[in-house]
């Protein structure tokens, strides 16, 4: 863990990737704040300030006396984050640079679909 962010967004994204790919399912419970801490050695207080972000987003919540766990609908509301931060990041900048280049949807989906069959 280092890629230049803050590490306690890069343990918020990871505990995000793991509900997302389906390793931390719904209703489960998710790693202490001590136990990850001791993985990423890293300052406790850090590992809680990641896992707080994702409380305060509504993905994870408290079970008073067992620890965290993921919040029933936190997979769909993640995807959908996501799907909202694929749009701004690669469909926004991809619409705007066909526009400049005289190309519509239709021309867009011809140039995917020749991409997806190279691929």
């Amino acid at each position: 863990m280092d890629d230049g962010r803050p590490l306690f967004l890069q343990i918020a994204e990871q505990i995000e990737g793991s509900i997302i790919d389906g390793s931390l399912p719904e209703e489960t419970r998710v790693p202490s704040t001590n136990e990850l801490a001791a993985f990423h050695r890293i300052n406790p207080a850090t590992a809680a300030n990641g896992i707080n972000q994702l409380v305060t987003d509504g993905v994870l919540y408290k079970r008073r006396g067992i620890g965290m766990f993921v919040a029933s609908g936190a997979r769909e509301q993640l995807l959908e984050r996501r799907r909202q931060d694929f749009g701004r990041k690669f469909i926004a900048p991809l619409l705007g640079e066909a526009q400049k280049l005289g190309m519509d949807a239709e021309d867009l989906k011809k140039m995917i679909d020749a991409w997806r069959d190279e691929a």
